[in-house]
C-alpha cells in the first residue's frame, strides 16, 4: 500500500510540473481564457438577471458594454494618477541627479564603485531594449484583452448550455463536483473581487489622508494609485509605497522624514492588508498566507503580471474543487481555511 501512495504522489507531482510546463509554454492561450472564466464568474449573475427580462442577446451586449465600461475606468484612473505623478518626477530629474552624485559619491568613499556598474549594465542599449520591450508589452497587453473579451461574449452565451451538458453526464459524481465546484468558484470569486475592492478603497483613502497630512503633493493622486495598484496583491502595495518614497526624497531634506513615510506607507499596508481584509473576508477566503504568497509568485513567473493578479483567484478555484471531492478534500483541508465546502454545501 506505501508503494501505490508513493507511486501515486510521484505521479501527481509530475502531472502538476507537466501541467505548469505547458501552461508556461501556452499562457497566449491560456492566460486569455482563465481571465474569461474569472470575467464570466463575476459577471454571470448580471448576465442572467438581464436575461429575465430581455432577449439573450441584448442582455449580452449591455453586460458586456457595463464590463468594458468598468475596465476601462479603472484603467483611466491608473492612466490619470502616473501621468500626474510621472510629469512631477520627469520634472525633478535634476534633484534625483543631485541626490544620485552624492550617493555615489558617498560610496566611493566607502570603497564602493558604482559609476562604472552603471555605465557597464545602463547605457543607451539598454535603454533601446527596454523601450522595445515596453512597447512590445503593450501590444500583447491589447491583442490580450481583445482575445478575452471574445471568449467572455461567447461564454456567456453558453453558460446555461454547458451547465445542462453537466447535468447530463452518465457519471453522476462528476457532474455534481463540477457543478458544485463551478457554483462555489464563482461565489467566491465574487466575494474576493468585493472584498478586494472594499480593501482597496480603505487603502486609498487612508495613504491619500496620509499623503496630505504629511504635505506630500499630489495626496488625491497617491490616494488613486494605492486604490488601484491593491488590486494585485503583494506587489501592487509594494509599488504604492515606493513612489510617494521617491517623491519624498526631493520633498524632505531629512532621510528621517523620507523613511518614515515610507515605513508609515507600509503600516497601513499592512494593517489593511494582513488584519482588517482577513476580518472582512471571513473563512470562506481564508488561504494559509504561504500558499497566497507562493501562488502570486508560481503565476507571476508563469504569466507574468497577469499572474499576479489572477494566482490567488486561481487557488480558490483548485481548493474549492478539491473540496468537493472526498479523495482530494484533504488538500482543500490543508491549505484552505475551515469552511471549505463540504458535500452538498454551496
Amino acid at each position: 500500500m506505501g508503494v501505490n501512495l508513493g507511486l501515486k504522489t510521484a505521479t501527481g507531482i509530475i502531472a502538476a510540473v507537466l501541467v505548469a510546463a505547458a501552461a508556461a509554454q501556452a499562457r497566449q492561450v491560456f492566460a486569455p481564457l482563465v481571465a474569461a472564466l474569472f470575467i464570466i464568474a463575476i459577471v454571470w449573475p448580471v448576465q442572467k438577471w438581464l436575461q429575465s427580462w430581455l432577449p439573450k442577446l441584448a442582455a449580452l451586449a449591455i453586460t458586456v458594454i457595463l464590463t468594458v465600461a468598468i475596465c476601462l475606468s479603472f484603467a483611466s484612473l491608473a492612466a490619470w494618477g502616473f501621468g500626474r505623478v510621472g510629469r512631477s518626477l520627469v520634472a525633478d530629474l535634476p534633484r534625483y541627479q543631485a541626490l544620485y552624485d552624492a550617493m555615489v559619491t558617498w560610496l566611493d568613499g566607502h570603497g564602493v564603485s558604482v559609476a562604472g556598474l552603471w555605465a557597464e549594465h545602463f547605457n543607451v542599449s539598454w535603454l533601446l531594449r527596454a523601450t522595445q520591450y515596453v512597447t512590445g508589452r503593450v501590444n500583447t497587453t491589447l491583442t490580450f484583452w481583445v482575445i478575452a473579451l471574445l471568449y467572455v461574449m461567447l461564454g456567456l452565451l453558453e453558460v446555461e448550455n454547458v451547465r445542462q451538458r453537466i447535468e447530463r453526464l452518465d457519471n453522476p459524481v462528476a457532474a455534481r463536483v463540477l457543478l458544485e465546484g463551478s457554483a462555489a468558484t464563482a461565489a467566491k470569486f465574487r466575494k474576493y473581487l468585493v472584498v478586494r475592492t472594499q480593501m482597496s478603497a480603505v487603502t486609498g483613502l487612508l495613504v491619500g489622508a496620509f499623503a496630505w497630512v504629511a504635505g506630500l503633493p499630489f495626496a488625491l493622486e497617491w490616494g488613486v494609485i494605492a486604490f488601484v495598484l491593491n488590486y494585485i496583491p503583494f506587489i501592487g502595495p509594494f509599488v504604492a509605497t515606493l513612489f510617494p518614497t521617491l517623491l519624498a526624497m526631493t520633498q524632505f531634506e531629512s532621510w528621517p522624514a523620507v523613511l518614515g513615510v515610507f515605513v508609515c506607507l507600509n503600516v497601513i499596508q499592512f494593517v489593511v492588508g494582513s488584519y482588517i481584509e482577513p476580518r472582512v473576508a471571513g473563512s470562506m477566503l481564508s488561504i494559509s498566507p504561504v500558499v497566497v504568497l507562493f501562488a502570486i509568485f508560481f503565476w507571476t513567473f508563469l504569466w507574468g503580471l497577469f499572474g499576479t493578479f489572477i494566482g490567488v483567484p486561481i487557488t480558490l478555484a483548485i481548493l474549492t474543487f478539491c473540496a468537493a471531492h472526498p479523495s482530494s478534500r484533504w488538500v482543500a483541508d490543508l491549505f484552505g481555511g475551515p469552511d471549505q465546502m463540504k458535500p452538498g454545501k454551496r
